[in-house]
């Protein structure tokens, strides 16, 4: 009988040692949302398309920022700049970057923001102004005019941001973005990240993740009085079955924005910046048009 209880404790502490091994390598590799620069050149490698990865440092800020650059033509007027939300990296953009449509409208821009990708993962910075000032001096070390600036989720106030620091930015559009200081939800899961005793189970991303959700509420809040200076075209697109970031974040940008305008999509949840670019894809255009 002790022979017995002895080897289903083995077998029970083997059992858990899987189970964690497996927790850590799914850590190291498979949610950890990002792809190296050979893996993009691989992506690519089959397309005409030609791309640029530079990576730029901020000393003020302690941060490296990977960049993705696709400028088929110089000569185009417009620069579309991709923020992502969380967790996440440039390559969830990847669908928008290989649309022919766009390419012969507009260079294209992809940033990892802080902490994802290959920008100091794993550091994060969970400040949103203090991440949009790395970004916006990132693109004044690249030198990019007329920008339209691209966030989703909690990129979003990110790219709205952008407006305030820069006049080389011409329009933002927002997607699925959590701008709302009021109701903004409590994820339950982003607890897993602040306890010491589950931190380390947790993905390096979703770490990072969660380190902005806890307090974005606040950060949000100190960032309110930059809205109403910005006179640019603000774009609201949103799904009306977000169960992640409120639909009602539409009524935010309607009080705060001069010049905005609400994309409604009807039945459609968080996720429609990745998967459904036939939606967004027509929302990037009209701006085109408008600022061209």
């Amino acid at each position: 009988m002790e022979k017995s209880k002895t080897k289903q404790s083995k077998y029970f502490a083997n059992t858990i040692r899987i189970v964690l091994i497996g927790i850590l390598v799914s850590s190291c590799t498979v949610l950890q949302w990002r792809e190296n620069d050979e893996e993009i050149f691989n992506n690519f490698e089959n397309t005409n398309i030609q791309n640029e990865i530079s990576y730029h440092t901020i000393d003020s800020l302690h941060a490296t920022i990977r960049v993705q650059n696709i400028f088929l033509g110089k000569e185009k007027p417009l620069n579309l700049v991709f923020l992502h939300g969380s967790p996440a990296s440039s390559s969830a953009w990847f669908n928008y970057v290989k649309d022919s449509t766009l390419l012969h409208r507009a260079n294209i821009v992809l940033i990892d923001r802080p902490g994802y990708g290959y920008s100091n993962f794993g550091k994060e910075i969970p400040e949103i102004d203090k991440q949009a000032k790395i970004i916006n001096e990132v693109l004044a070390k690249l030198a990019l005019e007329n920008r339209i600036v691209i966030g989703a989720s909690y990129g979003g106030a990110i790219a709205a941001l952008q407006a305030s620091y820069s006049n080389r930015v011409r329009g933002v559009i927002m997607i699925s973005p959590a701008i709302d200081p009021t109701i903004e939800k409590d994820i339950w899961g982003a607890r897993f990240t602040q306890w010491w005793l589950t931190r380390w189970l947790v993905p390096t991303a979703y770490r990072v993740a969660g380190d902005e959700k806890v307090i974005h509420a606040s950060e949000l809040s100190e960032i309110e009085n930059k809205w109403p200076s910005i006179s640019i075209p603000v774009y609201h697109v949103h799904g009306d079955a977000d169960d992640l970031v409120p639909y009602e974040n539409i009524h935010y940008t309607e009080k705060v924005f001069q010049q905005h305008k609400i994309f409604t999509i009807p039945n459609t949840g968080h996720e429609i910046s990745w998967s459904r670019p036939d939606v967004i894809t027509p929302v990037l255009h009209e701006m085109i048009d408008v600022l061209q």
